[in-house]
């Protein structure tokens, strides 16, 4: 009788533990219960092997059930082995789901398997982002200017910066508000929807210092990666034409002229040393720089030399 039961389930059963320990394998830290699926196995194969024998000697049919409840008292004996699957997480008593009840030999749950692995949490993390967050973390974890695919970076404030000069001369202001107060910079603001930087450049400088001006030359553009995600993209114009009053100090800045000789750069931003110099000979340059707030990590400016063409047309 026990034969003819253990031939229908034999094939079934191995089927079963096959496609068990095959989803077993895809689960981190399963290796004792891949182990008990395969000795579990073993058992029932070893009872049906001796029911088998059994019936070919002609034995006794009360020895197939000592064989079974030897196998059933072998399972018990060293359970912790054969039976290593709970339905409860061991460390906080939440119910487990399927995956978790046959893999993950801790028998935590979702919460409590992260809070034990911090490694693939962020491994998780990392692969349910889309490839925007992908990319935004290369931007915010580089150090290194040169880590950062350019190509593929995308400010998330565009600004400008205008420089007015009047002989020797420069028109500076110290700014109190938002970011970068209490430095002195160049009169400048972000890019309002439907303007130009040119146009942008116009009204910020109006706004702030109350000149008005005009003829502008674009000698730079800069980049700034900051760590907490904010990336900025700069435009610095020169120029010297103007005309109006300047306006006295406000609430958000105070704007000055100062002898571009004695610039305090102490005062400035750290990237402005590495450009400003360059800018005000005339020069014209593109800068690449990572920032840790008001900490300058990295940098790179490159001067743009201007195409000449001193070759032959031809004709």
């Amino acid at each position: 009788m026990l034969q003819n039961i253990f031939q229908e389930l034999f094939t079934w059963l191995m089927l079963f533990v096959i496609l068990l320990n095959i989803s077993q394998r895809k689960f981190p830290h399963s290796e004792k219960k891949r182990k008990a699926t395969i000795l579990i196995a073993v058992v029932f194969l070893i009872i049906y092997a001796l029911v088998a024998m059994s019936a070919i000697w002609k034995l006794p049919p009360w020895l197939d059930f000592i064989y079974v409840a030897a196998g059933i008292a072998a399972i018990i004996i060293f359970r912790r082995t054969f039976w290593p699957f709970r339905l409860h997480c061991s460390k906080c008593g939440k119910r487990l789901d399927y995956n978790r009840v046959i893999g993950y030999d801790e028998n935590l749950c979702q919460d409590c398997y992260f809070e034990a692995h911090p490694d693939e949490k962020e491994a998780e993390e990392a692969k349910a982002k889309t490839p925007e967050e992908k990319l935004n973390d290369i931007f915010i974890n580089a150090d290194r200017v040169e880590d950062i695919p350019w190509d593929l970076w995308e400010p998330t404030e565009t600004c400008v910066l205008t420089y007015v000069i009047d002989g020797d001369r420069v028109l500076m202001i110290e700014k109190k508000t938002g970011l970068g107060s209490g430095y002195i910079n160049a009169p400048g603001g972000h890019i309002e929807l439907e303007e130009t930087k040119t146009e942008a450049a116009i009204r910020e400088t109006k706004e702030e210092t109350g000149l008005t001006v005009s003829d502008l030359d674009e000698r730079g553009v800069l980049r700034f990666q900051f760590k907490d995600g904010l990336r900025m993209l700069g435009y610095v114009f020169f120029t010297s034409k103007w005309e109006g009053e300047l306006i006295d100090e406000c609430e958000e800045t105070r704007p000055f002229w100062t002898d571009i000789a004695s610039l305090d750069y102490s005062a400035m931003w750290e990237d402005d040393r590495l450009w400003l110099p360059m800018a005000l000979e005339g020069k014209r340059f593109s800068g690449y720089f990572i920032f840790d707030d008001k900490e300058m990590i990295d940098s790179a400016v490159d001067e743009e030399v201007e195409d000449t063409d001193d070759e032959d047309s031809g004709e």
